[in-house]
């Protein structure tokens, strides 16, 4: 009965029980309802055909047409096809599609937790460090980090170096870091870099012989390409004839069979391939869309063992190394003897240079700003001809390339017989074959620096070339320099000295040439005055291209004249007693 008249609702059409079920709806009569949906509009269906699982169909006649809402089909918990109420067959039908949906669910997550879990476990036993000893194992993985080696043992390997790598049918091992990689899809390059000139290309392609092959393949591609660069690898592989233009190793490539990491690298802080540029083309960049970063100062030297895996810097490193070979070959060649010097000394050893001085367990003392005396005091010991290859320290509060703190001074003496030409006669034959020996024995090293820094060979003269002091003045009158700009006994400035050097570039053909009789005034005090003229001094420089790499004199070995040379020049005898002393 409707709670507002009190009267029955008819049931004789479909249409009135709809509008009643929405009045019921907008009252809010919610248990009203559902008893209505139940036990009445359940019989408004009873001719209509059952369809799908048992629940009732609605189908329009054309005597009773149904609203556009009627074709809706009714839960089954609300009405069945018999009766207003649910039968015990409906109810175990929706038992069990109850229970094969959760069995369904249950089945679909255990599947997704079982995937998960052996994915877990392959990528557990798939980082997990591999023993280099365990190499020969069958069971090895063929890819994977090793373990820290501490030296629990050796395996036998034995290791090809790049430049010796040949296409051929053997696997071989080879060991570097890694430059660059690129992995997508199906395959990887990686560029192996060993020292830091040779490099070689190694390659992996899916191997679609068999699934287990496929797979394999596809990890080892997946695992190359997620090693960083500068990262140290090992890797076996046969090498394969191919052109390769970007690597050293041009004619062939590393198909790559298995692979190890022996170090992998951390984040870098700036690429090699940043530092190795030349300034040039870092400089033309700068108006481009991509200009090139640039490197400071403070951030190649905070990072230094990275800097100097740049190729022009390794080989920098290479040549000073080959620069002192190349010196004490030509020494040893002379008949000259190797000696080493102190470095913390009690009294200055050069005049018009800056000198460190700190305490010596509360004496004072200073830092030794060349070898000198020590070399001298050698000659007098007989010793004929010495030479040092030593640190040298110079407090000189000067920012440029010609004045440094520390460096390592390549130094020589030797007796003289009659003339200090001897003297000139021995480095012009010692830089010859310094400089000839570096093109010669060292190219590999000589072409990495000049790829970066531009030079050309070091040109000599048979004989050594020689230009007076007073000459090299004219010549410098001669191409416009005045009596303002340079005196006659002033010492010369940087830009004088290249304008110099192209002027005897220009008249000799020389890039290597010797200025000697240099004013007095500018030498240090044990420097022997000229004979002839004594405001000129027995001190000769040498040059290359204009720049100062070598100074020298005959030193003075009389004791009164050293004594009056120190007077003059201000500097105090008394802790150079030894010294004078040595030549008493």
């Amino acid at each position: 009965t409707s709670s507002r008249t009190g009267k029955p609702f008819r049931d004789h059409c479909w249409s009135t029980r709809l509008v009643c079920v929405m009045r019921l709806l907008a009252g809010n009569h919610l248990g009203l309802l559902t008893m209505l949906l139940r036990a009445n509009l359940a019989r408004a269906f009873q001719s209509t055909s059952v369809a799908r699982l048992g629940r009732p169909a609605l189908v329009a006649t054309p005597t009773q047409p149904l609203s556009p809402t009627a074709n809706r089909q009714l839960p089954t918990r609300w009405m069945s096809s018999e009766s207003g109420v649910d039968t015990d067959a409906a109810k175990a039908e929706r038992e069990r599609r109850k229970e094969e949906k959760a069995a369904a669910k249950a089945a679909k997550k255990a599947e997704k937790e079982a995937k998960k879990a052996a994915e877990f476990e392959a990528q557990r036993l798939a980082n997990l460090p591999v023993s280099h000893l365990s190499l020969d194992d069958p069971d090895c993985k063929a890819f994977g980090d090793y373990e820290t080696l501490q030296s629990q043992g050796t395996t036998g390997r034995v290791f090809t170096d790049v430049k010796d790598l040949v296409p051929g049918e053997e696997k071989v091992w080879v060991r570097g870091r890694v430059q660059n990689v690129r992995a997508k899809g199906s395959s990887c390059f990686l560029v192996l870099r060993e020292g830091a000139f040779e490099t070689v290309q190694a390659v992996v392609f899916k191997d679609k012989s068999s699934e287990a092959a496929s797979a394999a393949s596809a990890k080892l591609i997946k695992w190359l390409g997620s090693l960083p660069a500068e990262s140290v690898v090992e890797l076996e592989g046969v090498p394969v004839a191919a052109e390769v233009k970007s690597c050293t190793q041009q004619s062939l490539e590393l198909s790559v069979a298995r692979a190890y990491c022996v170090s992998r690298a951390a984040t870098l802080p700036f690429q090699i391939e940043d530092a190795a540029r030349p300034e040039a083309e870092v400089e033309a960049s700068q108006e481009t869309d991509r200009p090139f970063p640039r490197l400071g100062q403070e951030l190649r030297l905070d990072n230094r063992w990275i800097d100097l895996r740049v190729p022009a810097n390794n080989a920098i490193m290479r040549l000073q190394s080959a620069v002192c070979q190349l010196y004490r070959e030509a020494l040893y060649k002379e008949g000259f003897v190797e000696i080493h010097s102190p470095k913390i000394i009690s009294g200055e050893s050069e005049g018009g240079a800056g000198v460190f001085r700190l305490d010596y367990f509360g004496a004072p003392a200073c830092l030794a700003q060349s070898p000198q005396l020590y070399k001298q005091m050698a000659i007098s010991a007989d010793m004929e001809r010495v030479f040092e290859v030593g640190a040298v320290f110079r407090a000189e509060n000067s920012n440029t390339r010609r004045h440094l703190c520390e460096f390592t001074g390549l130094d020589l003496e030797m007796a003289i017989g009659e003339h200090y030409d001897e003297v000139l006669g021995v480095s012009h034959r010692m830089f010859k074959h310094m400089f000839q020996g570096l093109e010669e024995r060292w190219p590999k090293e000589l072409s990495a620096v000049r790829q970066q820094y531009a030079s050309e060979p070091v040109k000599f003269t048979e004989e050594p070339c020689i230009v007076h002091w007073e000459d090299g003045i004219k010549m410098l009158r001669e191409a416009g320099v005045t009596q303002e700009e340079l005196g006659d006994f002033d010492d010369l400035s940087g830009a004088q000295e290249l304008l110099l050097g192209k002027l005897v570039k220009d008249k000799f053909d020389a890039d290597f040439f010797i200025m000697d009789r240099y004013p007095a005034a500018i030498r240090p005090f044990y420097t022997m005055p000229c004979a002839d003229d004594g405001r000129y001094s027995n001190s000769y420089d040498m040059f290359i291209r204009g720049q100062e790499i070598c100074s020298g004199a005959q030193r003075v070995h009389d004791p009164r004249l050293l004594r009056e040379l120190l007077e003059s020049k201000g500097v105090d005898a008394e802790p150079l007693e030894a010294y004078i002393g040595a030549f008493e």
